[in-house]
């Protein structure tokens, strides 16, 4: 199985990313970044929790984590009004379809509002697991960099549509906000990692040209 094409699993963390087709763009008007986030929790809140995430107009990157094996059969149980069964049924599967789910909602949305038609998304989510503690920090600084990476602004805190400027907050979040600050060790050091230049080769980061 290709890297990009991992099972999802429970209890495992990944960084999962996906970009428009062709020449399309993902988000057209700054609403449509709000609607993506709430159907991202909308249809995934059962399956992942999610650490961070970065929105650009044609792709967007999201580092999340599985729930563990009962959240999620409990979830198949009640969505599919049948006992889970891991020998007929495969739960990677099971919680992939919710991320269809969400994706499919969105450009139904989307094509309904600006009269399109077809795909939106090329035709499957890439998802890279997290391996180890390394993995996890250069994710999460990665993807609070990609906007600044791709020109979109020239400091890390300016883009508005990544979850960079929640960490500093004290609003409330549906992120693992404290769990990324204890691990960064306080916002402070948090704050002064994020000041390094980005340099991408440090990396297994797959980026969209």
């Amino acid at each position: 199985m290709s890297k990009l094409h991992q099972s999802l699993l429970p209890f495992e963390t990944y960084h999962i990313f996906s970009r428009a087709v062709g020449k399309e763009k993902l988000f057209i008007e700054n609403r449509n970044y709000i609607f993506f986030l709430t159907k991202l929790h909308q249809h995934t809140k059962e399956v992942a929790d999610i650490f961070t995430y970065s929105l650009l107009p044609n792709h967007f990157h999201i580092v999340l984590r599985i729930k563990d094996y009962h959240n999620i059969t409990s979830h198949f149980e009640e969505t599919k009004k049948k006992k889970f069964d891991p020998i007929k049924f495969d739960i990677s599967d099971f919680i992939m379809e919710r991320f269809s789910n969400f994706l499919n909602s969105y450009t139904k949305a989307i094509n309904k509002t600006y009269n399109r038609k077809g795909a939106l998304f090329l035709d499957y989510l890439k998802r890279s697991k997290v391996k180890n503690e390394s993995d996890f920090t250069s994710f999460i600084f990665y993807v609070h960099k990609n906007a600044v990476h791709h020109g979109y602004c020239k400091e890390i805190g300016d883009w508005p549509h990544d979850a960079y400027n929640s960490f500093l907050s004290k609003m409330p979040t549906k992120l693992l906000r404290d769990e990324v600050i204890i691990w960064f060790g306080g916002v402070e050091n948090f704050k002064q990692f994020h000041n390094q230049p980005i340099d991408l080769k440090k990396v297994d980061f797959h980026e969209f040209d």
